[in-house]
This record gives C-alpha cells, sequence and structure tokens, in this order.
C-alpha cells in the first residue's frame, strides 16, 4: 500500500506512515474483566471485557497516571509497537514515549478498548457489544445490546483506573471520540482529573454533527445483509459499511488533500469516467478498496452503537453549560481549523461555554492538509504547548 493511502486512512484505524519513527517502546495488550457492569440505561451486562495496555511505570503513589481516549475508529493502541516488526507504531506515538510531550519516564500512561470497539476482527481488539456472545442465550447479543454512551465508555475505564489502585489522573486527554471521553470524564469525575487535554473535538455533539453521524450509518442500513441487526453467522453487510467507513474517512480528511492526492484523475487508465456509469475517479477507487478491506475486520452493529453513543454527547449529560460547570481540571484543547468533523463554529461554541463557566481553558491549533486527521498525524505540531501545560 503506498504511503499516501496509508495515511489517509489512519482514523479509520490504519496507521500512518507519517508519524514519527517508532521509539524503542514495545507494549503487551492486556484484558480488563468486569463480572457485572450497569449501563447508563439500567442494563446489566455480564463478563464485560475490554482491552488494555500501559507504557512507563506507576510510581509508589499512584499520582503520576495519564489516561488516553481513543478516536472512533481506533482502539487503545495509543503509542509504541507490540513487536519490532509491527509496521507502525500506535496513533500518538509522535508525543508518548521516553522524552516526548507525555513522557514515560515521568508518566504512567495507559489505555483503554471502549465497549462497542468497531476492530472486533482485530485480534488485539477485546471489546463487549452487539457481536458479543451474550451468556444468557449463547447468541450474539446483536440489536438486544443495551445503547451505550460516551459516560458508559468512561465508567468502565474508571473501574479499570480504580482496580490499579489510581485514585486521580495526571492527565485526560484523547483525539476526536477521545475528545468527548475527555469532556466527559472531567465533568463527571471533576475530583479524578487534574488535566484535561481534548484534541480535535466539543463539549457537545450539535445538530449538523449528529445529521452527519446518520450519513455515516446510513449505508449500513440500507443494505439487505444488516438485515435489522441479525447477521451473525449469515453474510455480513460488508457493502454498506465499506461505505459507511469511507465517509468517515473522507470526512476525517480535507479537500486540500483530496486535491493535492487525487485531482481529477481516473482510477484506470483508458476507463474515463465519463464514458460508463461503472468508470471511477481515482479518489472513489482508493477509499472504495480502502473501506472494503477495514470492513472485513470491523462488526457493522458496532459502528451503528458508536454513532448512537456520539450522536447522544454532551459533557455531563445534561447540557453544554452544565457541562462545562461541573469541570474543575485546566483544559488544554487542541483543534485544526480545517476541521470537517468538528467544525469551527462548535470549537467556538465550546470555547465560549467553557469561559462563561469561568473555566481555565487553553485553546490552540495545529496546522496541515488533513483536517481532522491532522489531530492524529500531525500532533508533534502541538509538542510544546502540551509540555508546558502539562507543567504549569
Amino acid at each position: 500500500m503506498k504511503m499516501w493511502l496509508m495515511g489517509a486512512l489512519a482514523l479509520a484505524g490504519w496507521m500512518t506512515a507519517g508519524m514519527a519513527d517508532a521509539q524503542d517502546l514495545t507494549v503487551e495488550k492486556k484484558v480488563f474483566e468486569l463480572p457485572s457492569f450497569t449501563t447508563q440505561s439500567g442494563r446489566a451486562l455480564k463478563n464485560v471485557r475490554v482491552g488494555w495496555e500501559s507504557y512507563g511505570t506507576l510510581n509508589a503513589d499512584k499520582s503520576n497516571a495519564v489516561l488516553i481516549c481513543h478516536f472512533f475508529s481506533g482502539n487503545s493502541h495509543a503509542a509504541g509497537k507490540y513487536a519490532a516488526s509491527d509496521a507502525a507504531p500506535g496513533y500518538w506515538d509522535a508525543i508518548i514515549g521516553p522524552g516526548k510531550a507525555i513522557d514515560t519516564n515521568k508518566y504512567f500512561v495507559l489505555s483503554s478498548d471502549t465497549l462497542v470497539n468497531l476492530n472486533t476482527g482485530d485480534p488485539k481488539t477485546t471489546t463487549t457489544g452487539p457481536a458479543s456472545t451474550n451468556p444468557d442465550t449463547g447468541k450474539p447479543y446483536g440489536l438486544d445490546f443495551p445503547i451505550v454512551t460516551v459516560r458508559d465508555f468512561v465508567e468502565v475505564q474508571k473501574a479499570l483506573v480504580e482496580s490499579l489502585g489510581i485514585r486521580k489522573l495526571a492527565l485526560v486527554a484523547g483525539p476526536s471520540m477521545g475528545s468527548l471521553q475527555t469532556f466527559e470524564w472531567a465533568a463527571s469525575y471533576p475530583e479524578m482529573v487534574a488535566k484535561a487535554m481534548p484534541v480535535i473535538g466539543a463539549g457537545e455533539a450539535d445538530a449538523m454533527l449528529i445529521a452527519w453521524l446518520d450519513v455515516w450509518a446510513a449505508p449500513i442500513l440500507v443494505d439487505p445483509n444488516w438485515n435489522n441487526g441479525d447477521y451473525y453467522g449469515k453474510a455480513p453487510p460488508l457493502a454498506g459499511l465499506a461505505k459507511a467507513l469511507t465517509a468517515v474517512t473522507l470526512q476525517a480528511n480535507h479537500q486540500d488533500w483530496a486535491n493535492a492526492t487525487f485531482g481529477r484523475r481516473p482510477a484506470k487508465e483508458g476507463e474515463e469516467p465519463g464514458k460508463a456509469l461503472a468508470n471511477k475517479f481515482q479518489v472513489q477507487s482508493v477509499l472504495d478498496n480502502a473501506g472494503m478491506a477495514r470492513a472485513k475486520v470491523s462488526d457493522a452493529n458496532h459502528f451503528l452503537y458508536l454513532v448512537k453513543a456520539n450522536q447522544l454527547f454532551t459533557a455531563g449529560g445534561t447540557s453544554l453549560a452544565d457541562g462545562m460547570a461541573r469541570i474543575q481540571a485546566p483544559i488544554l484543547l487542541i483543534t485544526q481549523p480545517k476541521d470537517l468533523v468538528f467544525t469551527p463554529d462548535m470549537v467556538a461554541t465550546t470555547v465560549k461555554a467553557a469561559k462563561a463557566a469561568g473555566r481555565d481553558i487553553t485553546h490552540t491549533t495545529i496546522d496541515g492538509s488533513r483536517g481532522h486527521l491532522d489531530g492524529v498525524i500531525s500532533m508533534k505540531q502541538a509538542e510544546g504547548a502540551i509540555r508546558a501545560f502539562l507543567e504549569k
């Protein structure tokens, strides 16, 4: 796969070749289990399992813990490599590691897979969701799985953190959906969060984002193989899921990248798009092929549950104003002005609400041609701001 294509798909779970070179940090994937977990909707789930990993060493008084929360289509692999032969390190390796902005010589950094994680076909991902077996029936939950929220993601993380004896986090941070989890942590458990660093996100999903998330989900819902979520043991809705992932990847990028990378070139020489409906432009073909490859290791129902969790999000679960009022931690908000997912207007609304609530918020931006995706692949730019934030 060409390097530029790997970069194009980082937010959809493909790690970019443009990140900082991998450090000598080898990590191990572990599994955290809860015998019982009650969701915000009141449903009790048995045998909840999520994967997690860590970097650095927890100090004696357990005061140096940092929690990293992952993006929509990601998992807990935030830094380092599982093996030296891995093609690329974790998605924020540029800022997490020995001597880096989030210095693992100083901090114990941990990250976990969320509930309903997208990456069910990845052996390095462990998650409980619709594709999991319901212990009461011996069959996959399917749409009988309860609706879960960003707060539910946080509650499982809190159980993991507390199982390690950690009572306060020096920092909670994450990009995109990880920023939503960061805001939720700071609003729901202000006494446990010393500092918060949401990246390429906002404190609430507004109406426009809710509608865009619906557009992401739509191809799955019209795929006949989805069958109202009942496809386990049958042909899965790969075509719909592939198109859904294509939509995610496209919106996570920017027209500067698309125009510079593809222009109006045809997918195949001699097959001009104007000569037949089946003839594609290169940008169509590349995104379609990548979407299908990713769909084969993902789950459509999990995608839909993630969409719902993001649509439901308001920091603190009530209103943006109330959520900001609950936060005590200083906030470093890092965004990209070309972001097509969490737009500048959404970001400005969050900053205004935080300031109105008297919050200590610093807003800094990063540049690039990738829009939303720059919050994953271009974080090295923010190293100075992150160091200053952690040191003050």
